[in-house]
């Protein structure tokens, strides 16, 4: 008994720095925002309870509910337009063909830049008037569109970005593919499928766990869709910054973006932290009904 009550005593003190941080940095924080969700208080005053004012003054505001649509659309179209380019890029560089280690390489670049520099660089590639992008456009007689300027183009420039970035997803699904047994694809030869049926009878159900990971962590971080957005609604012509900027007629203003400017630009951290509490249960309840569908469509097995 004693060996053994020695033994936890040892353990305890070795996981006691993870303790310590996650209750300094993680428990702590969790608590106290959800008290101050209730309460009025802007950092430099002492908190005044409020009850659910804040719940009821966002629900009223259009700029939060335009705020939910822009993170919405991000999450709906942008996730299965990643995921979906992100597997085709993956079964591009599945095949065996001299040199595919460098191709491969390649293609992962993209995702090891920093979110602030790919973001800089494409600020420029998509410049209306000296962009990459309009350049080649117009040089094959096509229409330039102000991506930047034009509240109907902005958030298709955004996903157009998100294609840039999505060598880790095809990374994983890289891994995914050449998990897949090779006998189930002789066997499907065999038996006259065409690459097509094979691709959707073989290669999805068996990759689909990889997927449903996949879509999962990307639904998560597209509702705190962030680092683009900041950027691309706060740099001006001057090099400066505005931080309650929303973007042209706000159609850049995400959800974290204006959860961030009412913390940390309107100093009003009670509100800020009732946007989190939304977020938190709107991304719960999102993850919880995924959960149930993946009994219909994700395979477990050998």
């Amino acid at each position: 008994m004693k060996v053994k009550t020695k033994r936890n005593i040892s353990g305890f003190i070795f996981a006691l720095p993870w303790i310590i941080g996650f209750v300094c940095f993680s428990a702590y924080p969790i608590v106290t925002s959800m008290y101050y969700s209730f309460t009025e208080f802007n950092m430099f005053q002492a908190p005044n309870f409020v009850g659910i004012a804040n719940y009821k003054q966002l629900f009223q505001e259009a700029k939060f509910w335009k705020s939910l649509y822009n993170t919405l659309y991000m999450t709906v179209l942008g996730t299965p337009l990643n995921l979906a380019f992100g597997l085709f890029m993956a079964n591009l560089l599945n095949k065996k063909l001299k040199g595919m280690s460098v191709y491969r390489t390649i293609f992962y670049m993209p995702t090891i830049v920093p979110a602030v520099a790919s973001t800089l660089l494409w600020i420029w590639i998509l410049n209306p008037t000296q962009g990459l992008l309009n350049n080649a456009l117009k040089s094959l007689g096509l229409p330039a569109p102000n991506w930047l300027g034009d509240p109907q183009m902005t958030k298709p420039a955004l996903l157009l970005m998100g294609l840039w970035g999505t060598g880790g997803i095809m990374l994983i699904f890289l891994a995914a593919l050449q998990d897949v047994p090779k006998s189930l694809y002789e066997a499907a030869e065999i038996d006259g499928a065409n690459s097509v049926r094979r691709f959707f009878s073989i290669t999805l159900p068996s990759i689909s766990p990889v997927i449903f990971f996949q879509l999962i962590m990307s639904v998560i971080s597209n509702f705190q869709y962030f680092t683009q957005a900041y950027l691309m609604t706060n740099a001006n012509s001057t090099g400066g910054f505005n931080a309650a900027s929303g973007g042209p007629e706000n159609s850049l203003l995400f959800y974290a973006l204006y959860l961030y400017q009412n913390a940390f630009a309107f100093f009003k951290m009670g509100k800020a932290s009732a946007m989190a509490w939304i977020l938190f249960i709107i991304v719960a309840i999102v993850t919880y009904a995924l959960f149930k569908t993946q009994r219909k469509w994700v395979t477990y097995g050998e």
